[in-house]
Protein backbone atom coordinates (compact mmCIF):
# COMPACT_ATOMS: atom_id res chain seq x y z
CA UNK A 1 0.00 0.00 0.00
CA UNK A 2 1.73 3.75 -1.01
CA UNK A 3 1.35 5.87 1.74
CA UNK A 4 -0.71 9.11 1.16
CA UNK A 5 1.29 10.99 -1.12
CA UNK A 6 1.11 15.40 -1.54
CA UNK A 7 3.97 16.04 -3.37
CA UNK A 8 5.20 14.22 -6.32
CA UNK A 9 8.29 14.55 -7.45
CA UNK A 10 9.27 13.35 -11.19
CA UNK A 11 12.77 14.01 -12.04
CA UNK A 12 15.77 12.16 -13.23
CA UNK A 13 19.06 14.08 -12.34
CA UNK A 14 19.88 12.48 -8.76
CA UNK A 15 21.54 16.11 -7.90
CA UNK A 16 18.48 17.57 -8.32
CA UNK A 17 15.91 15.75 -7.19
CA UNK A 18 18.56 15.67 -3.65
CA UNK A 19 18.28 19.34 -3.80
CA UNK A 20 14.66 20.14 -4.27
CA UNK A 21 13.91 17.51 -1.54
CA UNK A 22 16.33 19.25 1.14
CA UNK A 23 14.70 22.69 0.32
CA UNK A 24 11.42 21.09 0.73
CA UNK A 25 12.70 19.40 4.24
CA UNK A 26 14.07 22.51 5.47
CA UNK A 27 10.31 24.16 4.99
CA UNK A 28 9.10 21.22 6.55
CA UNK A 29 7.23 19.96 3.41
CA UNK A 30 8.89 16.72 2.77
CA UNK A 31 6.73 14.22 4.91
CA UNK A 32 4.84 12.80 2.44
CA UNK A 33 6.93 13.17 -1.01
CA UNK A 34 7.24 10.54 -3.41
CA UNK A 35 10.00 10.87 -6.10
CA UNK A 36 10.20 9.34 -9.21
CA UNK A 37 12.85 9.23 -11.41
CA UNK A 38 10.66 8.81 -15.30
CA UNK A 39 7.55 10.09 -17.01
CA UNK A 40 6.63 6.28 -17.07
CA UNK A 41 6.77 5.69 -13.23
CA UNK A 42 4.92 9.01 -12.60
CA UNK A 43 2.04 7.94 -15.23
CA UNK A 44 1.86 4.75 -13.39
CA UNK A 45 1.56 6.28 -9.99
CA UNK A 46 -1.07 8.95 -10.93
CA UNK A 47 -3.73 6.33 -12.87
CA UNK A 48 -2.92 3.55 -10.24
CA UNK A 49 -0.82 1.31 -12.90
CA UNK A 50 2.45 -0.84 -12.80
CA UNK A 51 3.91 -0.87 -9.69
CA UNK A 52 1.51 0.88 -8.49
CA UNK A 53 -1.29 -0.99 -9.15
CA UNK A 54 -4.09 -0.82 -6.71
CA UNK A 55 -3.50 2.38 -5.25
CA UNK A 56 -6.95 4.66 -4.73
CA UNK A 57 -6.57 7.02 -7.42
CA UNK A 58 -8.22 9.11 -5.80
CA UNK A 59 -5.84 9.84 -3.41
CA UNK A 60 -4.36 12.28 -5.55
CA UNK A 61 -1.11 14.86 -4.94
CA UNK A 62 -1.45 18.35 -3.96
CA UNK A 63 1.50 19.26 -6.53
CA UNK A 64 3.43 17.88 -9.17
CA UNK A 65 7.12 18.92 -9.23
CA UNK A 66 7.79 17.78 -12.92
CA UNK A 67 11.13 17.80 -14.96
CA UNK A 68 10.62 18.24 -18.42
CA UNK A 69 13.35 15.92 -20.10
CA UNK A 70 13.01 12.79 -18.72
CA UNK A 71 13.58 9.45 -20.13
CA UNK A 72 10.69 6.69 -21.44
CA UNK A 73 7.69 9.26 -21.31
CA UNK A 74 8.83 13.55 -21.31
CA UNK A 75 7.36 16.25 -18.82
CA UNK A 76 5.61 17.37 -21.88
CA UNK A 77 3.42 13.74 -22.48
CA UNK A 78 2.98 14.02 -18.65
CA UNK A 79 1.30 16.54 -18.38
CA UNK A 80 -0.65 16.05 -21.38
CA UNK A 81 -2.13 13.06 -20.36
CA UNK A 82 -2.27 14.85 -16.44
CA UNK A 83 -4.79 17.40 -18.29
CA UNK A 84 -6.56 15.55 -20.47
CA UNK A 85 -7.95 13.07 -17.93
CA UNK A 86 -10.63 14.82 -15.37
CA UNK A 87 -9.53 12.76 -12.46
CA UNK A 88 -6.08 14.68 -12.52
CA UNK A 89 -6.91 18.10 -14.95
CA UNK A 90 -6.74 19.89 -11.47
CA UNK A 91 -3.51 19.18 -9.80
CA UNK A 92 -1.51 21.95 -9.92
CA UNK A 93 2.04 21.37 -11.90
CA UNK A 94 5.09 23.10 -11.53
CA UNK A 95 8.02 22.75 -14.21
CA UNK A 96 11.17 21.20 -11.46
CA UNK A 97 13.32 23.86 -13.69
CA UNK A 98 12.21 26.33 -11.16
CA UNK A 99 13.88 24.40 -8.05
CA UNK A 100 17.17 23.56 -9.64
CA UNK A 101 20.53 25.05 -9.71
CA UNK A 102 21.12 28.13 -11.47
CA UNK A 103 24.42 28.83 -13.01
Amino acid sequence: MTPEVEILLAEDNASDAEMTIAALKMNGLANKLLHVKDGAAALDFLFAEGEYEGRNIENKPKVILLDLKMPKVNGIEVLQRIRSDDRTNNIPVVNAYFFERRP
